[in-house]
Formats: C-alpha cells, structure tokens, sequence
C-alpha cells in the first residue's frame, strides 16, 4: 500500500470549501484523468477514470462526513483499492487549509514504478492546486451537501 498526503490554502471560508468537495460531479472540472462521477445515494458515488492511457470504473464510499470538517471514503468492487480522507481546518475566517490522505495499492508494474517516481503524489498537488482555482474563481460553491455520515 501507498500513501500520498499533500494540503493547500485556499482563499475561502471552511464552509465554501466543503462544500464545493460535497459536489463530487464537479470534480472532472479539476481532477486530472477523472472523467466522470455519479452521485448515486447519499454516500456511493461511481466514477470513471483514464490516467496515464489506463480506464477504470470504480464504486466509491463515504465512510464519514463532517460538515466543515472531513470526507472519509473507501472503493468498493472494481479494480481499483483506494482509501482517503480529506480535512478543511479554518486558518481564519477567509482562508481553509484542505489536506488530502489517500491510501491506494498500485496495480501491475507501471502503476508501481509511476508511484516510486512520485507520479501520483504530483497528480493529487496538481488536483489540489486546480480545486483552489475553481473554488477561488467562483467565490462560492456550486452547491452543498451538509448531511453527516
């Protein structure tokens, strides 16, 4: 198993940040390789990547959410094993500190020597850094989820 930790400051109150990340349809809009994702309950969401010439399907898990606070999640069928969790601590009232963990076990050569060569550690800074963009540029989240798992 791998593990890959990056955080970043964005120019938001905690309350926008989450919940621009409760809207998980939008993150192709900023995630490189992701596709597509389906909200398809209140804590299963299906997505669809292509990372490196690679497609995968995959079920993910909301395990734990806190509003404000933090979104645990874990996959579920596929081929893909991942686990993660992402935190929003406030710095101030304008300013959110978004840190992503996120477990996962490369599958075959490629991905193996890609995650020695810090390709996905590079991926999820990129992601970071395009999720503070989107969020920055829109001053407000495109929509909300505020329930607590």
């Amino acid at each position: 198993m791998s593990q890959v930790k990056e955080s970043i400051e964005v120019n938001v109150p905690v309350r926008a940040a989450y919940d621009q990340w409760t809207q998980f349809e939008t993150f192709p809009e900023f995630m490189d390789g992701v596709e597509r994702i389906e909200q398809r309950t209140d804590t299963l969401t299906h997505w669809v990547t292509k990372i490196g010439g690679v497609e995968r399907e995959f079920d993910a898990e909301i395990t734990e959410q806190i509003p404000d606070r933090k979104v645990a999640w874990v996959t579920v069928g596929g081929d893909t094993e991942q686990s993660g969790l992402v935190t929003f601590h406030p710095i101030d009232p304008s300013h959110t500190e978004v840190t992503l963990l996120m477990d996962f076990d490369p599958d075959g050569m490629a991905e193996s020597i890609g995650d020695k060569l810090g390709f996905v550690d590079r991926q999820v800074k990129g992601d970071l850094k395009r999720f503070k963009h989107f969020i920055e540029d829109r001053g407000a989240p495109t929509g909300a989820w505020r329930g607590e798992v």
